[in-house]
């Protein structure tokens, strides 16, 4: 075995102990050390937290030093609840007891679509416990197809895939699966895709919290093709761990004429507006770690004209 792999062997066996401490303990055990752990990532260790600050800046300006210290914090506390939660979650949510764990809000209209043969695109963003909704849908019977990029570490890649799909959900690598993209649209599937990522200088630029940001046109691009109705949804963490309100925030479709006629642009920033919504609700369960807002495009040199 290759050096790096056996790095990669040593980090999955470390990942797993971890998740069987975490099983092994109450959950009411796990809230008093998630919260802990936050205070040290948050204070300490600031891992991005030059990046999280900045963020919290310029998406709320009127937040004090120390309010966006608080959220920052809880903020961790959140992401560490999500791995608890996803490591419980396989051996507590089941077909027959989901409705002790999961409050339903706004899915009707979404579930009729997805028992139709129209394909449909379910797009959320690094919010809640979006890993808990994509194993939840497959729990109501409504299995999907997500597109996510392939970990690193193959053996954690492995790990993480076989909880998602325990219920039926389907990874479609990120890159190199295109052709299967097309097939399960074409059949009327339904995708489901994580629209809240840089996607470079040639991106579609769109307004979120007030700033530009580049968002991937793929997604637009193949509703706008497959007249496959856009559904914005989240999988939030409710009153405590374990327990998640599933919505869909809003639907779209891309054959009504503001989005037929615009194009790309218009049902981009529709879904974008979308997520910034229940983000500012929210703030505390969005990752902010990301260096979303990141411009790199280059500056156009004045004309002759202008210069004058």
């Amino acid at each position: 075995m290759q050096p790096a792999r056996v790095v990669d062997y040593l980090v999955y066996v470390a990942v797993r102990l971890l998740i069987c401490v975490v099983q092994a303990i109450p959950l009411e055990t796990g809230v008093r050390m998630a919260r802990g752990l936050a205070w040290l990532m948050a204070n300490v260790v600031r891992l991005r937290g030059e990046v999280v600050d900045e963020n919290l800046r310029h998406a709320f300006a009127s937040l004090s030093g120390e309010q966006r210290r608080r959220l920052t914090s809880r903020m961790w506390e959140h992401l560490f609840l999500l791995v608890m939660e996803v490591s419980h979650a396989p051996r507590k949510i089941h077909e027959t007891n989901w409705r002790q764990y999961v409050r339903l809000k706004n899915i009707g209209p979404l579930v009729a679509e997805l028992l139709s043969e129209r394909p449909t695109m379910i797009v959320t963003a690094h919010f809640g416990n979006f890993e808990a909704g994509g194993y939840l849908l497959g729990i109501l019977g409504f299995p999907t197809y997500a597109v996510a990029r392939p970990l690193d570490n193959p053996f954690l890649n492995r790990f993480v895939n076989r909880f998602r799909g325990a219920t039926g959900q389907y990874i479609v690598p990120k890159n190199g699966g295109y052709d299967q993209i097309l097939a399960v649209l074409g059949r009327g599937g339904t995708l489901s895709l994580l629209a809240d990522q840089y996607a470079g200088p040639k991106g579609c630029w769109v307004r979120f919290f007030d700033r530009p940001a580049s968002a991937h046109k793929a997604i637009a691009l193949l509703a706008l093709e497959h007249q496959a109705l856009v559904a914005v949804t989240y999988a939030r963490r409710a009153e405590q761990p374990m327990r998640f309100e599933m919505c869909c925030a809003a639907m779209a479709d891309p054959r009504d004429a503001e989005f037929s006629s615009a194009g790309v642009p218009a049902l981009t920033q529709w879904y974008t507006r979308q997520l910034e919504d229940f983000i500012r609700c929210w703030p505390e369960q969005y990752w902010w770690v990301h260096r979303r807002w990141k411009d790199t495009r280059k500056k156009k040199k004045p004309s002759a004209s202008q210069a004058a």
